[in-house]
């Protein structure tokens, strides 16, 4: 017994000491954040389908190319895969799929796709502690931060290459771009509830995280796809894919819950002039904390 009792001294000795650690554990804990990141993987794979689809169908022609390309760029394809997608982009399916669905049945499409935003709005809020922002003010959001994403979608071919100048500046500038729109996602989707500067660790940590799957991507998708593709049809391609979307959503659920606890850390707090008020809400009793 004698080895327990030194246990639980370290234990509050450490607590004492590193508080962060602490607050850190629990979050990571009881937090669901597993839960949470699948909920949004599986939002965000219900958003993509009709974007790429709606893109397909009715972008202009070089619209079409950049997406194609910028899509290569993100999972390195190659094979069959890249022939499935040449497909998805090929001028006669565009033309199917405008035929079949109509721009009222793209719109309902696109409009449905701000679940993904809803998604990511409910991660930030759960990772600060902050209640559920009313629709009014956050609707607009919804709508902006979709757009935009599609935006650096298309630009991720450029991105990744550097402009023209190769990989050297490439991963830099993808590491750099992807802190930006993680610390401006969660600016907006808070509806500016908490300042820039303490999402900043959340960011960085957003950063970080896409950037290292983003190049395991390049490596690991190619192969997985295209056996996914021989062993199962499409319904592979759509699990691999999945899975995928959960370890990246699972990461960027963590990367933000992390990043908002270092960022309440006394002295990280001083220097990024944290709101104090800004603090986690009472544990929910399912054990979840700010649940929204």
């Amino acid at each position: 017994m004698e080895w327990k009792t030194r246990a639980r001294g370290l234990r509050a000795g450490a607590e004492r000491r590193f508080p962060v650690l602490t607050e850190l554990t629990a979050r990571l804990v009881d937090g669901n954040l597993l839960d949470a990141g699948t909920r949004l993987a599986a939002q965000a794979f219900l958003a993509t389908i009709p974007l790429l689809f709606a893109l397909a169908a009715f972008a202009p022609a070089a619209v079409r190319e950049q997406l194609l390309e910028s899509l290569r760029a993100v999972f390195g394809l190659t094979g069959p895969a890249d022939a499935e997608l040449e497909r998805v982009f090929d001028r006669t399916t565009a033309a199917e799929v405008r035929e079949t669905t109509g721009a009222v049945g793209v719109l309902i499409a696109l409009v449905s796709a701000t679940s993904f935003s809803r998604a990511m709005a409910r991660v930030c809020e759960r990772a600060w502690g902050l209640p559920k922002a009313g629709t009014r003010i956050a609707a607009w959001r919804w709508a902006v931060w979709l757009l935009a994403l599609v935006l650096v979608l298309l630009l991720q071919a450029p991105i990744r290459d550097g402009f023209g100048a190769g990989g050297w500046l490439g991963l830099p500038l993808y590491f750099l771009v992807s802190t930006g729109v993680w610390l401006w996602t969660q600016h907006l989707l808070l509806a500016k509830r908490v300042p820039w500067l303490p999402l900043l660790p959340g960011a960085l940590l957003g950063g970080t995280a896409t950037t290292v799957l983003g190049v395991t991507a390049r490596f690991y998708m190619p192969g997985a796809l295209n056996r996914a593709l021989a062993e199962y049809g499409a319904l592979g391609l759509v699990l691999t894919l999945l899975s995928w979307l959960i370890v990246v959503c699972a990461a960027l659920t963590f990367a933000f819950t992390i990043g908002a606890v270092l960022a309440r850390e006394p002295a990280l707090a001083r220097r990024l002039g944290t709101d104090r008020a800004a603090r986690p809400a009472a544990t929910a009793p399912d054990g979840g904390a700010g649940r929204t």
